[in-house]
């Protein structure tokens, strides 16, 4: 190899590896951290919703989507891709273009009237994709009851035609308790708590 080649090999290996990082999975894109502390103000659906370029603003519309029960507007909030993979507390990992509807639709027509806000969140990016990981927190009806919601939740966009779509989530509810009961409300046709979920 040529001295000169040698030297924009040198090159462009220093620069690849200033652009990555060592992790456990090997080299891999640096990610752009957009906020060092976890922001307690929580994502309610009631912010401004102007711009769906901005990352800050896919959360919004999600959560906007959800406490109104706009089914149309969680089809916009994912994208139309069978990439998409939700693995969420009604159970299960679920993957296809359809799976957002369809689940949602089942947590809408409950009687559960879930509603919930994302908090304590952090949002990173790396280039075309950027995941916000933090909770949710709010409330749910099991029968004539009022119980508190808390949940584990990422969710992961990606740029696409100028604007993000929600390609994955996962949510987790670590109380056992708290989680059949949630699932028995949200799968009762009446509201009410049927046997423990499997």
């Amino acid at each position: 190899m040529s001295r000169r080649r040698a030297t924009v090999t040198a090159m462009f290996t220093l620069t690849v590896i200033v652009a990555l990082e060592l992790t456990p999975f090997g080299l891999v894109p640096k990610a752009v951290a957009q906020n060092k502390e976890p922001i307690q103000e929580p994502i309610t659906g009631k912010e401004d919703l102007t711009d769906l370029s901005r990352p800050e603003q896919a959360p919004t519309q999600f959560y906007r989507a959800f406490n109104s029960r706009d089914l149309a507007m969680i089809d916009a909030n994912f994208a139309a891709s069978d990439e998409v993979a939700i693995d969420n507390p009604l159970g299960g990992i679920s993957r296809g273009a359809d799976v957002p509807h369809k689940m949602y639709e089942t947590v809408f027509k409950s009687p559960a009237d879930v509603h919930v806000e994302f908090w304590d969140y952090t949002i990173d990016r790396v280039g075309d994709v950027f995941w916000a990981v933090g909770r949710e927190r709010g409330t749910y009806r099991d029968g004539d009851a009022v119980k508190d919601l808390n949940i584990r939740t990422t969710r992961v966009f990606r740029l696409i035609g100028g604007r993000w779509r929600q390609v994955h989530h996962h949510g987790s509810i670590d109380d056992a308790k708290l989680l059949a009961d949630y699932q028995n409300a949200v799968r009762s046709p009446k509201g009410g708590t049927l046997s423990p979920a499997k």
